[in-house]
């Protein structure tokens, strides 16, 4: 397998996906780029990948190289090339930080049911959901035990079919906090599902990849004390920088996760509309930049575990250059992602 190719061992539909673009959602004007992707390589650059297969490997062509490939006259200034530059410039290409990003650059997308999750990651992300769902559902139904939850659609449905009388004068009380009509509930509790969801799937794709982190950060140790690679200043200051940098990354999004949710705990207990609104734009903001830091992270790790998914796989020499070769690149790219990733606590 090529060391840049990043086919995850997490993701398995594209939609889910923080670093897969599959360009036939952008309206582009080129039969051939239709049928590619854009994805983000493990220098995490973005590459046009023309094709995948497990016996040819992965067919990838830079951006720049667009024009030649396709014969396009106009060059540089043919409308897919300005198109794709500026997609290439983006972090990450899960369907929240695209949703900001492209509304952003002004390019259309031809479904937009390609910027959703799919529903098997919905489902996966019930349980994720959980900690945001229950306050909300103890808040008009009482014990979370008494109703039947599986997806958020359901969820939903509770509010726009409420079978208990008591709920229902709940959801009352509810709107009139909220300055809103009782039908028109449901709408709102979409809007927080949507917002929710987000962070469950950020939290979810973080959860994914630690066993992989801890793996990566328990074998530097081998790689310090090798005889071999001792003496190699340049391996083994960029040892301690992968080390500082995906420890402290990794550190800083579990925190904000934790601060983000401590701070919500207690948000139904006194819920307005102005201040859920407040609190969805504060989320949103950083979409982009907490998808960046994760597609970086979710990349990395992908290229360390496709090439030694053991401990015993691979020795201190041949980890040592897969590093050098292809770990360390980009990592200035994460660091400056990562002062991006802050979240205002809901107050």
């Amino acid at each position: 397998m090529n060391g840049d190719e990043p086919r995850s061992i997490l993701i398995e539909n594209e939609r889910d996906s923080l670093h897969i673009l599959p360009l036939e959602i952008l309206a582009l004007q080129t039969p051939g780029l239709r049928r590619a992707r854009m994805i983000k390589n493990a220098a995490l650059n973005s590459v046009i990948e023309l094709f995948q297969d497990a016996s040819a490997g992965s067919g990838q062509l830079d951006v720049r190289d667009l024009p030649n490939e396709f014969d396009w006259d106009e060059g540089n200034n043919h409308p897919d090339m300005i198109i794709l530059r500026k997609v290439a410039a983006l972090p990450s290409y899960d369907v929240y930080s695209l949703r900001v990003a492209l509304r952003q650059l002004g390019i259309a997308v031809n479904d937009n049911e390609a910027l959703k999750l799919s529903p098997e990651m919905n489902a996966e992300l019930t349980t994720y959901m959980t900690d945001f769902t229950r306050p909300l559902i103890v808040q008009i139904y009482g014990k979370e035990d008494d109703v039947q939850i599986e997806t958020f659609e359901d969820v939903i449905e509770l509010f726009r079919d409420p079978d208990v009388k008591m709920a229902l004068e709940k959801l009352k009380t509810m709107a009139d906090k909220l300055g809103i009509k009782p039908d028109e509930v449901p709408t709102f509790i979409e809007d927080y599902g949507d917002i929710f969801l987000s962070l469950s799937y950020y939290r979810r794709c973080l959860d994914s990849i630690s066993p992989i982190i801890e793996d990566f950060l328990d074998s530097l140790p081998e790689l310090r004390k090798s005889h071999t690679l001792q003496s190699d200043q340049g391996l083994q200051e960029t040892v301690n920088m992968m080390d500082s940098r995906i420890s402290k990354v990794t550190a800083q999004l579990r925190r904000r996760f934790d601060e983000f949710e401590n701070g919500t705990k207690n948000m139904w207990d006194d819920i307005s509309a102005e201040k859920f609104r407040k609190l969805q734009q504060q989320i949103k903001s950083h979409h982009v930049s907490l998808g960046g830091v994760l597609c970086a992270l979710s990349v990395k790790m992908d290229a360390w575990h496709q090439l030694f998914p053991r401990r015993a796989v691979g020795g201190p020499q041949k980890r040592g250059e897969f590093i050098m070769l292809h770990m360390r690149q980009g990592m200035d790219k994460m660091r400056s992602m990562d002062d991006g990733v802050k979240f205002v606590a809901f107050d």
